[in-house]
């Protein structure tokens, strides 16, 4: 059997890369986080895996590495790779897609429970010792409209299903879902709109694409229930965040839960620290104590269908960009 070798662009130290101790004696792995450090391999790498935060090193080293027939991200977005380069090139390019979809459903149901029950206020008056009653309200019956009905969409559905939720997904196609037990109907983007004006909690959890890059905006905010919640487990620029900060200091929609931002980390003073309505999280919401781990598993998984000439998973279309 013929070496394969496969480049990592990760921090060497990290312990989830033992992970790779599972590929088989054929791959040749080199790791490294600067581009001196994979030598002589990268003019032989016939696969490049891109770790967390790797993208600016793929975008230097991906252009020197002529024999590559395969690229992996082990995050689920593409978008920093995604060059025009490699989209000219036809070699497959693979994702994380699905890997950290469970914890990600959660987050959604913890911060729709957050907003339903005013955890906020519990926890403002157990600091003040202060017993008042007032009444919190259920899920069952709500409205849960889903921005992006991928992995993280339908874990997202899958969770909210049992609360008795009524649940509509949007996605570009929507034929491919249209006969998903977990919703209630699969519109096209277009009606996004009209899912944000009737939704009483709006997960989004679009990949980030040229054509979805700031499709929440002002309009769309505003088109939202009073009442209404925003989820965003996407990215951040799917949301206009100037848009949101307004629409939020106008308490025109009841609150916000954002796992990702427009800049990361989140800048000291950004309005959003200081906002009651909004529940920040450091784009944690997957960080599970084996979420490395899970992610590095699933590219071996891929690298022995690879090796075997068997289709890959989770093949992103270059063109759409997820």
């Amino acid at each position: 059997m013929s070496v394969l070798t496969v480049l990592v662009l990760s921090d060497p130290d990290l312990p989830s890369l033992e992970v790779l101790k599972k590929l088989p004696p054929s791959a040749r792995v080199v790791v490294g986080n600067r581009p001196d450090a994979f030598g002589d391999a990268l003019c032989e790498a016939d696969v490049i895996v891109v770790g967390m935060g790797g993208h600016a090193l793929f975008n230097e080293v991906f252009p020197k590495a002529p024999r590559v027939r395969w690229v992996h991200s082990l995050s689920a977005g593409v978008e920093h790779i995604l060059t025009p380069e490699l989209k000219s090139r036809p070699i497959p390019l693979t994702n994380a897609r699905g890997v950290f979809a469970r914890s990600l459903g959660e987050f959604v149901i913890s911060s729709m429970l957050f907003f339903a029950k005013d955890l906020r206020r519990l926890l403002r008056q157990q600091a003040e010792h202060r017993w008042e009653q007032y009444d919190v309200e259920e899920l069952h019956n709500k409205r849960l409209g889903i921005v992006g009905y991928g992995g993280i969409g339908r874990a997202a559905a899958e969770r909210a299903r049992p609360f008795g939720m009524k649940i509509t997904a949007l996605r570009r196609r929507p034929e491919m879902s249209q006969n998903d037990p977990l919703v209630d109907e699969v519109l096209p983007f277009e009606r996004l709109r009209d899912v944000m004006a009737t939704s009483d909690y709006v997960v989004v959890a679009a990949a980030l694409t040229p054509e979805t890059r700031g499709m929440i905006g002002e309009a769309e905010l505003r088109a939202m229930k009073p009442t209404g919640v925003i989820i965003n487990v996407g990215r951040g620029p799917l949301i206009d965040e100037k848009a949101l900060i307004r629409v939020l200091q106008e308490k025109a929609i009841r609150g916000a839960a954002l796992d990702v931002f427009e800049q990361e980390p989140l800048p000291s003073d950004h309005p959003f620290w200081g906002m009651e309505n909004v529940l920040v999280s450091p784009h944690s919401a997957d960080h599970t104590a084996t979420w490395l781990h899970e992610t590095t598993e699933f590219f071996v998984k891929n690298f022995e269908r690879f090796s075997k000439g068997e289709p890959l998973l989770n093949v992103v279309d270059k063109n759409s960009g997820y």
